[in-house]
């Protein structure tokens, strides 16, 4: 599952966000500040932060600046500052995406959708694995001497689990990042996207495999 991030010195906010990310299929962690969210983030599995400027210990732009260092994850500025010079500030200490409040739920959420849409999208243009590259600018994957074209959801699959090696996905992690929090359909889904790859990839076996996490999910291994 998606787990965001909240990090707002306003408890009100905090809730109220939270209701709306669950209410989308979103899991939620909060923090108060910057420096109770970088300890979160040292602890925690984060796919993307939605920060509040204005807040003690540490504001919301040198969080922005941390996570900008250390962290490979979309960030989303959320805060009553609406002037120009507050949003360019943003822009430069790391932001991805800038909301004012009071904001609109419906639209926050349709830009989180698109923010991680598009951060899977850009995150890594080349994935090395030993022999076979998995380029996602091209959608193509060079293998033993040949250009491959897979069907889009096997690839957006494949260089899914490819980006983050040894780590475990729940069907439920793949659902949402490859098909959407909307996806309505069955979770075999990734079973049946699974077994077609592992036959496409048979002869790759030097290269890496995918293998199953009894009771949990899948994962890649590069060997």
């Amino acid at each position: 599952m998606i787990q965001v991030l909240v990090v707002d010195d306003n408890p009100n906010i905090r809730e109220l966000l939270s209701f709306h990310l669950q209410q989308n299929g979103f899991s939620v962690l909060k923090a108060g500040d910057g420096l109770e969210a970088l300890q979160t983030l040292e602890k925690e599995q984060v796919h993307l932060a939605v920060i509040d400027i204005m807040m003690p210990n540490k504001d919301g732009y040198e969080l922005c600046r941390d996570i900008r260092s250390y962290y490979d994850i979309p960030i989303l500025i959320l805060t009553a500052k609406a002037q120009l010079i507050y949003k360019e500030k943003g822009f430069l200490y790391g932001t991805d995406d800038y909301m004012v409040k009071p904001f609109e739920p419906k639209e926050l959420i349709f830009r989180l959708k698109a923010l991680l849409r598009r951060f899977n999208k850009i995150n890594l243009d080349c994935i090395q694995l030993n022999q076979t590259l998995i380029n996602r600018r091209s959608y193509e994957i060079h293998s033993d001497g040949k250009t491959m074209i897979l069907p889009l959801k096997e690839f957006e699959l494949l260089a899914q689990l490819a980006s983050f090696p040894n780590r475990v996905f729940t069907r439920g992690d793949l659902i949402q990042l490859i098909w959407g929090v909307d996806f309505d359909g069955d979770m075999r889904t990734v079973d049946v996207h699974i077994k077609r790859l592992r036959e496409r990839f048979s002869n790759r076996k030097n290269d890496f495999i995918i293998k199953t996490v009894r009771g949990i999910g899948y994962k890649l291994e590069v060997m």
